[in-house]
């Protein structure tokens, strides 16, 4: 061990990291979930410049989705034989990020320029966006696989979470106030200028956050912190006796892909509906945001960091499972019985209804809650990963990572296939619902059972895997004192 890594090594083989280098490196995920929120819109441009219908402007993210899902595996398989003089993880950051930025320009600037015929527009925009999606798993591999080297400290390790909520939360609390700006800027979301001013803000700001995400893991991307501290050789077997035998990493994939899957029919319509529609007032939503942001955050910061570090990750989903279920339900209610109009005033702005109270504080408990079950899944799967190097000897953080990305994203991608046929069935087939479209009593039940009710059903199988999930913090304890006494027994014999 040379002196440049000594100094990040505790007792007993533990590592860890200084704490500004945790909150850098989170930002790596922000990075691609700034992407990923420009993808929300993808139906009003396949709709409004494609041409496409609307099931299959929603078949298209299904497709992309799986597409994504299948190239994980053998981009895992690249990442965990890949320890060059840029490391294991920053390259991929880095090609990740510039392809999704090319491409991303390339879908939404020039698909529309090309001839009017919608078999030439939508071929040309499945394969750019099959290669966008290419880069996006470049770089959000890395987000999952980097995390076993970052730190092993069973009370640190949970600190990305907490960074990673409040990125997140912050991320789409600020996306949703400017798609919804944008929304009423233009007048309509199928608007190449609105696509345009959404693409710079997000190229421009993903740049930046991989830039701080690359320099902040730099140091810790290194062999001595790759698993056992010694280079091990993979190959395909390995991982179908991961896949078999790592009840770990089975019962997570079980528990956040269902969560995906339900928190993604969630989408900009959805919300679009909610507030323009049912409450009559899309400003709102921004409004509203702002209002619910900061208690979120502070609440997700004690409650990850306090629950997370003290009882456990595992007991830490648990509970944020629980909690999410019961504010769903209410949520629910809120949106059927409550009225949704009392939330604005004669003056068009916001009123402080029992309405607008009740849901402020219900959408507060419940991104608590979701703070807690969503963010910390990430250094869930670094305790996978060194679950598996417990059990084999086997670093894989890059396939723990991409079969963890697999399996979630498959599932995923009926997300938006499901709300759009949804949609659909009770008459929009040939558009979706925007900020024009008049309300009726069939588009609010199903936009509601979208909004929460899925999210529910989501939360329900949590309960069910983590019963069957292993590693409690107990365990930790006892995997992690294991690999230390490797860690210790190869630096003696070095």
């Amino acid at each position: 061990m040379n002196e440049r890594s000594s100094k990040y090594y505790g007792e007993n083989g533990i590592h860890r990291v200084p704490l500004w280098r945790i909150g850098g490196f989170a930002l790596n995920n922000t990075a691609t979930n700034l992407y990923l929120f420009m993808m929300n819109y993808v139906a009003y441009y396949l709709t409004g410049f494609v041409g496409v219908a609307v099931v299959t402007a929603s078949s298209f993210s299904m497709m992309m989705r799986i597409w994504d899902g299948v190239t994980d595996p053998f981009i895992g398989f690249v990442v965990d034989r890949t320890d060059g003089k840029f490391g294991k993880n920053r390259p991929f950051m880095v090609i990740g990020n510039v392809i999704l930025c090319v491409m991303s320009f390339i879908m939404y600037h020039v698909t529309h320029l090309l001839p009017e015929n919608t078999t030439v527009r939508f071929a040309f925009f499945i394969v750019m966006a099959a290669i966008f999606y290419i880069g996006y798993t470049f770089q959000c591999v890395v987000t999952k696989s980097a995390q076993t080297c970052l730190t092993n400290d069973p009370k640190q390790r949970p600190l990305f979470a907490v960074f990673d909520g409040v990125y997140n939360t912050i991320l789409f609390t600020v996306m949703a106030m400017v798609g919804a700006n944008l929304g009423t800027k233009y007048g309509t979301m199928e608007s190449t200028d609105l696509f345009h001013e959404l693409w710079m803000l997000v190229a421009i700001c993903s740049a930046i956050f991989t830039a701080i995400a690359v320099f902040s893991i730099a140091p810790k991307d290194r062999t001595e912190f790759f698993g056992t501290g010694q280079a091990v050789r993979v190959g395909l077997k390995d991982y179908w006796d991961t896949l078999k035998n790592n009840r770990a990493i089975q019962m997570l994939v079980v528990s956040a892909s269902t969560d995906k899957l339900a928190s993604s029919t969630k989408t900009s319509t959805v919300q679009i509906v909610l507030f323009a529609v049912i409450a009559g007032n899309l400003s709102l939503q921004g409004i509203l945001t702002g209002f619910t942001s900061i208690p979120i955050l502070i609440l997700m910061i004690f409650a990850v960091g306090g629950l997370a570090t003290t009882l456990g990750m595992r007991k830490a989903m648990l509970i944020g499972s629980i909690g999410g279920i019961i504010a769903n339900a209410a949520l629910a209610l809120l949106w059927l019985f409550g009225d949704a109009h009392s939330m604005t005033n004669a003056e068009g702005g916001l009123a402080w209804s029992t309405f607008t109270i009740l849901y402020v504080v219900l959408t507060i408990a419940f991104g608590a809650f979701q703070g807690i079950s969503g963010n910390i899944v990430i250094p869930m799967t670094a305790d996978c990963a060194d679950y598996e190097v417990y059990r084999t000897g086997k670093y894989v953080p890059g396939m723990m990572g991409t079969l963890f990305s697999f399996v979630d994203k498959i599932i995923s991608s009926l997300a938006p296939m499901i709300a759009g046929m949804m949609f659909a069935a009770i008459g929009f087939k040939q558009a979706l619902p925007d900020v024009q479209t008049p309300y009726s009593t069939s588009l609010h039940y199903v936009t509601v059972f979208l909004a929460h009710g899925m999210i529910i059903l989501g939360l329900l199988c949590n309960l069910v895997a983590l019963k069957f999930y292993p590693l409690t913090k107990e365990k930790m304890e006892e995997i992690q004192g294991e690999i230390a006494e490797i860690k210790a027994k190869a630096m003696a014999g070095n």
